[in-house]
């Protein structure tokens, strides 16, 4: 693995000139050298607040510039950055402070309310009160020209789709590797211009694709959250030449009434991550000119792994693509043995992207990855004969009814072909006659015939596969990133309808 040298320092000397941050909502920016100024002068003001290499330093704030001055300033000292989740109470926040210790609490003044709740031991500094004026006034600081690649630059903490949080190790080797896999992915460039919206305490707010960019030598465009109509005017102003986002997004977007008479040219790539993009979904970007390609990575893999092309985007839909240039990866049964083209099998991963653990976590740590070296993804997909990869589910997911295997993945899939169908998660209930049967929660259109839904899915799976109970929803309980929190809807069966038998 390879040390990265002072990464706001070689960008300033490169292109000092160029836009690197515009906060969309003062329409201030900083240019590489000013990033780089700002940086270390914060660097410089978390030294003078006694803070030491190591040292962890919390942030609990919405999406701004000032989150990645502080990113840089920590990676300049040599200390750790840990981003707060700011939808959790702080009930949870206190559990995770009192996990990672931090010796400086910085916040919003949105999240001010909740940071005064916090232990008060730990000082707090208000982003929005006189914060660029103490940065100002301190004189630049840069403790290090090099970020040794195995140093732990930030902690991440999981969203939690299955289960507790643990704070995730992000080294500097990783987000190299991550720039390497992303850049060459989607051809990154520095004339190419990206919005940063998605929640920063989440791997996909810093790493897709903001940081590599910043890396790059692009400009970010920063907003403290998703809007679909201020983004479809920064599409149709033609401000956005790379987007990413997550299902949710794609389906708040498609939904929009300008969706169809938005011009989507401006936009050469679209990515999609987080959570499985929906057939039909992608479908109705391509019928729009707009190839939304596909990927799949977590918080442990930097998170860049698959990604697909605009081309794979029309042929494969609902492929995530092909591994990455420093990935390598293997689809194996329960026993670790590699499982052959077309079946599914759980993924395991390695390559410099990939975490070394987690946090103060040696059990955990340890059970994640295989006697080899191999992390254990937990995520069941499958290899088709071209080389691209489909995802088939959590291997905590797929369930067994009558002996038979069944992965939601797919029920879901065949469900959203229902036109009426908005949304829809399927998970695995006790059943006495089959074991478990499938349970289908879902969102629908106003006036959808809810009792066509089970005729909908015998039309295309094999019985076992027809969820037996279907749940209207209005919403799911979902993470940060949008994902849907399928352990929390594995409750006592709710009132639901059960049209399959």
């Amino acid at each position: 693995m390879w040390d990265l040298f002072d990464l706001t320092a070689q960008r300033a000397r490169l292109s000092p000139d160029r836009v690197a941050l515009v906060d969309l909502t003062t329409s201030d920016s900083l240019t590489y050298a000013g990033l780089d100024d700002r940086a270390a002068r914060a660097a410089g003001l978390l030294a003078a607040l006694g803070i030491e290499p190591g040292d962890r330093v919390a942030v609990l704030c919405r999406n701004r510039p000032a989150f990645f001055v502080l990113l840089f300033a920590c990676a300049k000292l040599g200390c750790i950055l840990v981003p707060l989740n700011w939808r959790m109470p702080a009930a949870e926040l206190i559990g995770v402070m009192a996990d990672c210790q931090p010796r400086l609490l910085f916040h919003g003044a949105e999240d001010g309310a909740t940071a005064a709740t916090l232990p008060g031991d730990v000082p707090c500094l208000n982003l929005d009160d006189g914060f660029d004026a103490r940065v100002g006034a301190h004189r630049p600081l840069s403790a290090r020209d090099v970020w040794p690649a195995d140093d732990v630059w930030y902690l991440l903490y999981t969203s939690g789709t299955t289960g507790e949080p643990k704070a995730v190790l992000y080294t500097y080797g990783m987000a190299m590797a991550n720039y390497v896999n992303l850049r060459q992915g989607v051809d990154l460039a520095e004339s190419d211009r990206t919005l940063n919206y998605l929640p920063l305490f989440h791997t996909a707010g810093i790493n897709l694709h903001t940081l590599p960019l910043l890396m790059a030598g692009g400009e970010v465009l920063v907003r403290p959250g998703f809007d679909a109509d201020a983004v479809l005017d920064l599409i149709a102003d033609g401000r956005i030449t790379t987007f990413f986002g997550v299902p949710a997004v794609y389906r708040q977007l498609a939904m929009h009434p300008r969706f169809a008479t938005t011009d989507l040219g401006g936009v050469r790539r679209w990515a999609c991550g987080g959570a499985p993009l929906e057939d039909a979904l992608a479908r109705r970007f391509v019928d729009r000119g707009a190839y939304v390609c596909n990927g799949m990575g977590m918080t442990e893999t930097g998170p860049t792994l698959f990604l697909n092309d605009p081309a794979g985007a029309e042929a494969k839909v609902g492929s995530i693509g092909k591994p990455q240039i420093l990935c390598r990866v293997r689809v194996v049964d329960a026993q670790g043995r590699d499982v052959p083209p077309g079946q599914v099998g759980e993924l395991w991963v390695k390559g410099a992207a990939v975490t070394p653990g987690y946090w103060r976590q040696p059990a955990a740590t340890a059970a994640a990855f295989s006697d080899d070296g191999w992390l254990r993804t937990g995520d069941l997909v499958r290899q088709d004969d071209d080389g691209f990869y489909y995802p088939a589910g959590r291997l905590k997911e797929m369930f067994i009814s009558g002996g038979e295997n069944v992965y939601p993945v797919e029920v879901e899939n065949a469900l959203l072909r229902h036109p009426g169908v908005v949304e829809v998660a399927v998970v695995a209930v006790p059943d006495a006659v089959w074991g478990e049967v499938g349970q289908a929660h879902v969102r629908v259109q106003p006036g959808t015939d809810v009792e066509s839904l089970a005729r909908h899915c015998r039309a295309l799976l094999a019985g076992y596969k027809v969820p037996r109970h279907f749940v209207l929803v209005d919403d799911f309980p979902r993470t940060a990133a949008g994902k849907i929190q399928k352990h929390r809807l594995r409750a006592p069966l709710p009132q639901g309808l059960d049209l399959a038998s």
